[in-house]
């Protein structure tokens, strides 16, 4: 079953007097419960292409199909529940809200979702416990490890139990030992059924995906599939 849908897709920015083809003709299909990456040097517009699945950037044409709904014609407002309810984000940086402990950062995604506080509180604890944290729940980012606050980043983007899981170079920042932990719990997740999308620039993180994508100015190049090779 298709899980997202892309067709003909272009993303195109404007930078003084040119126009910049960050993604040009994007076709692709990924089915529920794969693990994808998607390498290629800087600039080839991966994070693009993340970011546009995500629904934290918007086609300049084409159409975007997330579990068959066409997702691209929403507002903003509609674009934002699609994304707090079916996509969860791992990012480089973590994008934890400094005053907030790990256990309210992780309650988030609730109660912009509008989950009563007496189903959060039990939800948040398991997801806590789920990435060994339930100690570190009282603590705020600047109190945790790069590998704890990577940990705490994935409790809240699973928390609303999401179809997808989008990691933009979720490594980039930890230690190899942190970030061998921190792929093997994403890893975990996909083996659960999770649909999981992974932006890197190690090979050897890439090379851990049953499917792996290569872009190169804005197109994706090859398409390395577990049913044979395909190149686009």
């Amino acid at each position: 079953m298709a899980m997202i849908e892309l067709q003909g897709v272009h993303r195109d920015f404007r930078v003084g007097e040119q126009t910049v083809h960050a993604l040009d003709d994007i076709n692709l299909t990924i089915r529920a419960g794969e693990y994808v990456s998607i390498m290629g040097p800087s600039g080839s517009g991966k994070s693009t292409l993340l970011n546009l699945i995500g629904l934290l950037d918007r086609a300049t044409r084409g159409r975007y199909l997330l579990d068959g709904q066409d997702v691209t014609t929403l507002d903003d407002v509609a674009q934002a529940e699609v994304r707090n309810r079916r996509i969860g984000f791992v990012f480089q940086a973590f994008h934890l809200v400094p005053r907030l402990t790990a256990a309210q950062n992780i309650e988030l995604p609730l109660i912009l979702a509008g989950v009563p506080r007496e189903q959060r509180e039990p939800r948040v604890r398991r997801a806590l416990e789920a990435m060994n944290l339930l100690e570190r729940a009282h603590h705020k980012p600047d109190q945790l490890s790069g590998g704890q606050r990577q940990r705490v980043a994935i409790a809240r983007a699973t928390v609303n139990e999401p179809r997808v899981l989008l990691a933009d170079e979720p490594t980039g920042n930890l230690d190899r030992k942190s970030g061998r932990d921190v792929i093997d719990i994403l890893e975990s997740l996909n083996r659960h059924g999770i649909t999981l999308v992974v932006v890197t620039h190690d090979s050897d993180i890439g090379g851990r995906a049953r499917r792996r994508l290569h872009m190169l100015d804005g197109r994706i190049e090859t398409d390395h599939h577990p049913d044979g090779d395909r190149h686009a």
